[in-house]
């Protein structure tokens, strides 16, 4: 018998695989009945062989919680509690006492057989309201309460779409962005806002026909191709200008960094001066399934405000010693502040599989830069310099695409991610959770956002790394944005076509509103 939790008023509940077990014995019939103001218990059936064994024992475990600590989400208990090993689950914890009583009965006309029958487990009010769904509780960060979230509505955000249409297409300059993925962007200080961006066309661009006649704007096949940019967006909502390009330099022959968040942040701790810090995936070239590059270590890199100076890099966590690259976890891909204030920074693992899992580390407000305060979920618990364990994913039906964005609103996480599958190369879809350390339920119904029309195209088309920019939304509205590129194995053959429609490879954008599920 497993007991399974709900943290929004039974909307929801744990999955099997995350709930508590009260017992492996066969359990049958169950109910929850008060004991007294202090104590609730749980009431099941149970045999030897199974639930319907008519010979009974009742086992009772009262527990007298004298320490007033506020409950845990992870085991029902007490904070600093650890769970009963018995055949009746309940706590105990430091100035706790614990008595337990059995009591045997045979019924008339029995099988002369001693079974394990109705098991009663009396534990503390807070421990039991945890358990059995009764109390909507914070969530393991504790703070502000949760409730089921999911797309309740979405619209094409047209004037995005034209501003990056309107940026990328002017000719006026040779050596600003033309197109590009890894969407992320951060609203600085004074209102502006960066937006940063991995592979990256540089150069002009020549209006429709392209040369095969058709009603395309195009590049030159031999435009500039950079690693990472970053485009600094006024006031307005109106593109300025290119940063100069690379931003991050590569670090080696073979080896580049790709940047993903971005937060503001002081540059230590209490500082009043802020500085920007940029998450960044550093790859190394690969070859055959690796045509994106091996995933080789995250970073941190520190730009001065409000002039975007490139100041350092600081390497927060290199898995060049996982030898398997499908197994290695970058960090990064989005970074959300959580009701504790802490940053809370997700990654996810590589390899060729059509779902990953998705992982979280956290770190206190202005230390993003310093590898020794980054603590990852390790499964139980927080600790530093832990292998992380996924919070998400379960390798089939359930889990993030490569890249996958996090937000925030009043006390849930939204994840949003494309989906499992042949189909998660053009939709969309989302889980929730009240800690960003789940559980993580879903995923809820995709949403299919529109892709450049290109009847060239056709399957080759894709959309991917769905972000979140709540800098960009307000009045309910969130801005999302999403990648497209054309998917081939032939990195020339990509080109071409991406070279032939320069909107094949820009970030499109729609506006989503957040609601209660159905």
């Amino acid at each position: 018998m497993t007991i399974r939790s709900s943290y929004d008023g039974g909307r929801t509940w744990e999955s099997f695989d995350r709930g508590t077990v009260v017992t492996a014995d066969w359990s049958g019939y169950s109910d929850l009945m008060r004991a007294d103001d202090a104590h609730v218990g749980l009431l099941h059936e149970g045999g030897a062989v199974d639930a319907r064994d008519r010979s009974e024992k009742v086992d009772t475990a009262r527990l007298r919680d004298r320490s007033g600590s506020p409950g845990s989400r992870s085991t029902g208990c007490s904070r600093g509690a650890r769970p009963i090993r018995r055949r009746t689950t309940g706590c105990t914890a430091r100035g706790t006492r614990l008595a337990s009583r059995t009591v045997h009965r045979r019924e008339r006309g029995g099988r002369g057989r001693r079974g394990k029958g109705p098991v009663l487990v009396l534990v503390g009010f807070l421990c039991a309201a945890v358990v059995a769904g009764l109390l909507l509780l914070p969530h393991r960060e504790g703070g502000a309460a949760c409730a089921a979230r999911t797309v309740s509505s979405w619209a094409v955000d047209s004037r995005l779409n034209a501003e990056f249409v309107r940026y990328g297409d002017d000719a006026s300059r040779t050596d600003d962005w033309t197109g590009g993925d890894g969407s992320h962007s951060v609203r600085l200080p004074d209102g502006r806002v960066l937006w940063l961006f991995s592979d990256t066309y540089l150069g002009p661009v020549h209006p429709a026909p392209n040369p095969a006649g058709q009603n395309h704007s195009w590049r030159d096949a031999s435009a500039p191709f950079v690693r990472n940019s970053a485009v600094v967006m006024g006031r307005s909502g109106r593109l300025e200008r290119t940063v100069a390009a690379p931003l991050f330099p590569e670090t080696g022959v073979g080896e580049w960094r790709w940047p993903v968040a971005a937060r503001v942040e002081p540059r230590s701790p209490g500082s009043a001066e802020k500085v920007v810090r940029v998450l960044l995936w550093t790859r190394t070239q690969g070859s055959g399934s690796w045509i994106y590059g091996v995933p080789t270590a995250t970073e941190v890199a520190t730009l001065s405000l409000p002039g975007l100076r490139l100041e350092g890099i600081t390497q927060i966590l290199d898995q060049r010693q996982v030898s398997d690259p499908a197994r290695r976890v970058l960090f990064g891909t989005t970074a959300v502040t959580g009701a504790d204030g802490r940053t809370y920074v997700f990654g996810g693992d590589d390899g060729q599989r059509p779902v990953h899992r998705a992982y979280v580390a956290r770190v206190p407000d202005g230390r993003l830069a310093d590898a020794a305060a980054w603590e990852y979920w390790d499964g139980k618990r927080w600790r530093s310099g832990a292998a992380p364990a996924p919070v998400l994913g379960d390798g089939q039906r359930r889990g993030v695409g490569s890249a996958f964005g996090v937000v925030r609103q009043s006390g849930t996480y939204v994840l949003f991610t494309t989906a499992a599958g042949t189909s998660g190369l053009r939709n969309v879809t989302s889980y929730w959770a009240c800690s960003p350390a789940g559980p993580w339920h879903g995923p809820a119904p995709a949403l299919t956002p529109p892709l450049p029309r290109d009847p060239v195209a056709g399957p080759g088309i894709a959309a991917y790394n769905p972000q979140a920019h709540p800098e960009l939304g307000g009045d309910g509205r969130l801005v999302l944005s999403y990648d497209v590129n054309w998917l081939d194995a032939s990195p020339a053959a990509a080109q071409a076509q991406l070279s032939r429609n320069v909107s094949l490879y820009r970030p499109r954008f729609v506006t989503v509103r957040l609601g209660p599920p159905g």
